[in-house]
This record gives C-alpha cells, sequence and structure tokens, in this order.
C-alpha cells in the first residue's frame, strides 16, 4: 500500500514538473496612460533617477531605502541602485538607450530577495496636447519562477503598480508643464 501511494505522489510530482517546464518562459507587462504635458517634460522624469522619488510606486515602500544614484542624468549608463526592506528588495536600474522625448530603456537588475534581468521601456509619443506614455518589461523566467506563476500573475503583481507610478508621473509631469504655481492674490512671491 505504501508503495503505490508513494509511486502515485512521484507520478503527480513527475506530471507538476513537466507541466511547469511547458509554461512559457518569456512574460510582458506593460501599461499606458495619457499624460497632459509633452512628451520632452515627461521624458525629463524618466531619464533623471534622482526624480522618481516624487513619482515611482516603489519609493513609498520603504521610507529608510538607501538609494545610490551614479552616472549623470539622461546619459547612458546613468544608474540607481536601492536596498530596503522585504517589500522593495535591492537592486538597481540601469540607463541603457535613449531617444530623446521618445524612448527610455533601462536594465533592470533585482539581486534580493531573488535574483532577475529585465528590460524596462518607456515609449513616448505625442498624442493631443500631451503625450502617451507606455511603460513596459520583459523578462524571462527560469523554473523556479514558472512554478510560482501558477499560484501568481506578473501581470496582475506588476501592472497595478504601473498604474499607480503613471498616475504619479501624471502628476509630476503636469506640475512641471505648467511651470511655478503663481501666487495666490494678495501674497508676496
Amino acid at each position: 500500500m505504501v508503495k503505490k501511494l508513494l509511486v502515485a505522489v512521484a507520478a503527480i510530482v513527475a506530471l507538476l514538473i513537466a507541466f511547469i517546464a511547458t509554461r512559457p518562459a518569456a512574460f510582458r507587462v506593460e501599461r499606458s496612460a495619457l499624460i497632459g504635458a509633452p512628451p520632452a517634460v515627461v521624458y525629463a522624469q524618466l531619464v533623471d533617477f534622482g526624480r522618481w522619488s516624487a513619482w515611482s510606486p516603489w519609493e513609498k515602500l520603504d521610507p529608510n531605502m538607501k538609494r545610490t544614484l551614479s552616472g549623470a542624468p539622461g546619459t547612458i549608463d546613468h544608474r540607481y541602485a536601492w536596498a530596503g526592506n522585504d517589500e522593495v528588495g535591492e537592486g538597481r536600474m540601469t540607463i541603457t538607450g535613449l531617444a530623446p522625448a521618445e524612448r527610455v530603456e533601462i536594465r533592470l537588475e533585482f539581486l534580493k530577495p531573488w535574483q532577475a534581468t529585465n528590460l524596462t521601456v518607456f515609449a513616448l509619443a505625442p498624442e493631443g496636447a500631451g503625450c502617451r506614455v507606455t511603460w513596459a518589461m520583459t523578462g524571462t523566467n527560469g523554473f523556479m519562477m514558472k512554478a510560482m506563476g501558477l499560484v501568481m500573475n506578473m501581470d496582475r503583481m506588476v501592472g497595478g503598480d504601473f498604474e499607480r507610478g503613471l498616475q504619479g508621473l501624471q502628476g509630476v509631469a503636469q506640475a512641471a508643464a505648467s511651470g511655478p504655481a503663481a501666487p495666490a492674490p494678495g501674497t508676496a512671491r
């Protein structure tokens, strides 16, 4: 009886492993938003990692997160490294491609709690008085990430963060596009 049970468990484990191995290795998470600011204004927010704290959804998860910036903003190899609590982990972002006011490509490396390297792209296209910003992340899943994908969905997990980030970017970019706020009547500048 025990032998039959062990054979059945081994067969189930083998089937599960085979099923996990057939899951897609590539993934893509993408969100888009119309932002009421010119592409050049939005682009300036994206290519300077020092400005991300004003709109990035992850910045608020750990107020004590350690941040290190290197390289000149708006250039290839501008880098942002972080180390924080369990919610933000540890990693770095490096600008790898730029097309002024059109596209920003970033190598996103997660170091802890797991290791992964993904490509993140911000594409900007003029639309009306503003621009359409599309934020996409692509990567590949190893066996363990494929297995985790059985119980959690990368698009649902990260997509909401992208949506919150685009909302924050919208507020920051629109404020930058409108310039300094006019003082209230009767107040000095």
